[in-house]
């Protein structure tokens, strides 16, 4: 497969914004803002908070699909709190695993992460994996070997048939919510490594039927950049995906 085979896939992550009645606001002028042939050529996935993915679903009619912004790896138990797999599974087929917001202000860890992805292909959730490095790692030197480690220790013992339908997604930690980004063949060098080692854990077919997308302050300026880059196949949009018509614009640069 390659990049023109793989179809792009665009995700609106909602993040802690939204009532349930303003999420299906949101959802319902955002599918009316991208066109059908837009919708059909590219995936788009509306990630709201936990408490409105009913609500958005409803809002939606199944002309895109949901994913949750992150779950736990337990399918039930006395996790006060958390929201199991089991839970999302009638409302997602996505799910957000490893943002760097819950690395940073929740703890979690690479082995977390594993878990969790464990967890999602077990419940036939696709997970969206996130791996990126800090500023300070950046300016080290330490970008490769450290989104490296993430994407090793996220994906150990995941099949090459699960392989294939991972997402990835490369968010440098210094570009979330910035306004800074990355330049476009920076972010592909970056993705490409990534694509390389997911051949490495589950063989050539696995890594070009995976998608990789960009994350970090994309918005309709800025996305054809990433998104016309070869090993590029999409974006995980925060801020802007609270906007329709910008987040329409990006889906369209993904065409």
């Amino acid at each position: 497969m390659t990049a023109q085979s793989r179809k792009p896939i665009v995700a609106a992550n909602w993040k802690m914004h939204t009532t349930p009645g303003q999420a299906r606001d949101l959802a319902s002028q955002t599918v009316a803002a991208i066109p059908t042939a837009a919708r059909a050529a590219v995936e788009v996935v509306l990630c709201p908070p936990f408490i409105a993915l009913e609500g958005v679903r409803d809002a939606v009619e199944g002309a895109v699909p949901l994913g949750a912004q992150n779950m736990y790896w337990q399918a039930e138990g006395a996790y006060t709190g958390e929201i199991s797999p089991t839970m999302l599974v009638p409302w997602c087929r996505y799910v957000i695993l490893g943002h760097s917001e819950r690395r940073q202000y929740f703890g979690e860890t690479n082995h977390d992460v594993h878990l969790k992805v464990r967890a999602a292909f077990a419940h036939n959730l696709t997970p969206i994996v996130c791996v990126g490095e800090s500023l300070a790692q950046r300016e080290a030197g330490e970008t490769h070997a450290w989104v490296a480690l993430q994407v090793r220790e996220a994906l150990h013992g995941v099949s090459p048939d699960q392989l294939a339908t991972v997402v990835l997604a490369y968010e440098p930690i210094w570009a979330i919510g910035t306004g800074k980004t990355a330049s476009g063949p920076d972010a592909n060098t970056v993705a490409a490594m990534i694509r390389e080692l997911v051949a490495a854990i589950g063989g050539d077919t696995a890594a070009q039927s995976a998608r990789i997308q960009y994350g970090g302050s994309v918005n309709g300026t800025n996305a054809a950049e990433f998104l016309s880059q070869p090993d590029i196949d999409g974006a995980l949009v925060g801020g802007a995906s609270l906007k329709p018509e910008e987040f329409a614009r990006i889906v369209g640069a993904a065409i």
